[in-house]
């Protein structure tokens, strides 16, 4: 018949202190790397977000012009070449001179 295993031997108490410090000593150890990781986290995060913005004006910055831009740029100069035009009358029917349409 097997022999039963002997009961577990207590550790002495200096070996129990001693584990109790080297888990102490740990903790804080790993309290410090945790704070510089999450700072070094931090400022990669903040760095990739700089250069997202960057990106993003870089993109729009070079972005062209949409159809409802255009369209609405082209409303623009036709409202300001009616403005000239009754503008150039005016001043024709002041000075008798010519308008710039009969000039081209």
């Amino acid at each position: 018949m097997a022999k039963r295993p002997a009961a577990p031997q207590r550790l002495p108490d200096t070996v129990r202190d001693a584990v109790e410090r080297t888990v102490q000593a740990t903790i804080g150890q790993a309290q410090t790397t945790r704070e510089r990781t999450q700072r070094g986290v931090d400022d990669l995060v903040r760095g990739a977000e700089e250069g997202a913005k960057s990106v993003r004006k870089a993109i729009e910055a070079g972005r062209p012009a949409t159809h409802d831009e255009l369209r609405d740029l082209q409303k623009e100069v036709r409202a300001l070449a009616r403005r000239l035009d009754a503008i150039e009358k005016r001043l024709s029917a002041r000075t008798g001179s010519t308008s710039r349409s009969k000039k081209s």
